[in-house]
């Protein structure tokens, strides 16, 4: 163990003496512009979210509830922790001083496991709205929507704040450190046990729920299907009453699709930082720097993408976009309450949505 330390030590350091001569003038130009686009979009797009269900009385539902905490996650994401990691990254060193540094890594855990956190609770409730609607507007009412909110800020700040200020997530780990870096460095217990509450648990409940999303989807077709052909002989009618199944049977198809995507891609952007997470501390510290950047920028982008998958899927968010940076808000008294679901532009593309 000791050679291993004192191996790990002298990697650190070797990575700390060449901070300043990392990267020439040119990359890490190149670097900051390509991350500031980055940083911008998480802003922007999460603002527009929580701008959007604010604003508008349409988009003011449960689900949409946790997808307001969300955007509010990831946006201070992009807001108070992308652009100090983004100086580390790029220079190499840390400017901020120790007592930031563990106040950075704090909010870096907190706003990440939180925006975790909440793409499970989307997930658990769109199971019980598709597999269980005749008991969804009880078991998500306002009260349960707004507890399970205060969950998924509160246990994230526990395990990040807790033992990250007290030094208990690096107990038994003596490898010193450069004042001018911020390496956060975890034993072995805290990389297990904050792995599993961060990203293992919900994922698991993520996939539970999509896979039960996806076997009511696909039930609910065949009997549609099967309602369908008893009524192909029927009268005119009945034509109304079949197109409204056919809308129904689309909506949940889109809904678990959505779904799946979104899940789809947190597991791209996340799975590789939180596999790497556990291994380090068993394999004594010996992963590369650039390794953790990589992995660790990759999940930021979940957070920069949430906005744009829930913009792209879902026409009304598209539409409620679109009039907020049109400014349209501003200029109709009326926009608040209007139907988001309709208008002249998108009446063509509604049977295909």
């Amino acid at each position: 163990m000791e050679n291993t330390s004192e191996w790990s030590n002298n990697s650190l350091d070797s990575d700390f003496e060449a901070c300043a001569t990392l990267r020439s003038f040119g990359s890490r130009v190149a670097l900051y512009l390509f991350i500031i686009t980055g940083i911008l979009c998480t802003v922007v797009g999460n603002f527009l979210v929580v701008l959007a269900i604010a604003y508008f009385k349409q988009l003011q539902c449960p689900t949409n509830s946790f997808v307001m905490s969300l955007a509010v996650a990831d946006f201070l994401v992009g807001l108070v922790v992308m652009p100090y990691s983004m100086v580390r990254t790029v220079e190499g060193c840390w400017y901020f001083g120790p007592t930031f540094c563990h106040l950075h890594s704090s909010l870096d855990v907190m706003l990440c496991t939180a925006s975790i956190f909440h793409l499970s609770c989307i997930a658990f409730d769109r199971y019980y709205a598709v597999c269980n609607p005749l008991v969804y507007s009880f078991k998500m009412s306002r009260k349960r929507v707004g507890l399970l909110i205060v969950v998924c800020w509160a246990i994230p700040f526990l395990i990040s704040f807790g033992p990250i200020l007290f030094g208990l997530h690096k107990l038994g780990v003596d490898i010193p450190l450069p004042e001018n870096m911020c390496v956060f460095l975890v034993n072995r217990i805290y990389a297990v046990m904050a792995s599993l509450v961060a990203f293992y648990l919900p994922m698991v409940t993520m996939l539970v729920a999509y896979w039960k999303i996806y076997k009511a989807a696909k039930r609910q077709a065949m009997q549609i299907s099967a309602m369908e052909a008893q009524m192909a002989a029927g009268v005119g009618k009945d034509s109304s009453k079949k197109q409204k199944h056919r809308n129904s049977i689309r909506r949940e198809r889109k809904a678990a699709k959505t779904l799946g995507i979104i899940m789809g891609v947190f597991l791209l952007f996340w799975l590789p930082f939180f596999t790497v997470n556990i291994i380090d501390p068993f394999i004594e510290y010996g992963t590369a720097v650039v390794i953790w950047d990589v992995f660790l920028w990759l999940g930021y982008i979940n957070s920069s993408l949430n906005p744009f998958l829930y913009g792209f899927f879902n026409r009304s968010f598209r539409r409620a976009f679109l009039m907020i940076m049109g400014c349209r808000i501003c200029l109709h008294g009326s926009a608040q309450g209007m139907d988001l679901s309709h208008s002249k532009r998108d009446g063509n593309e509604r049977t295909d949505n």
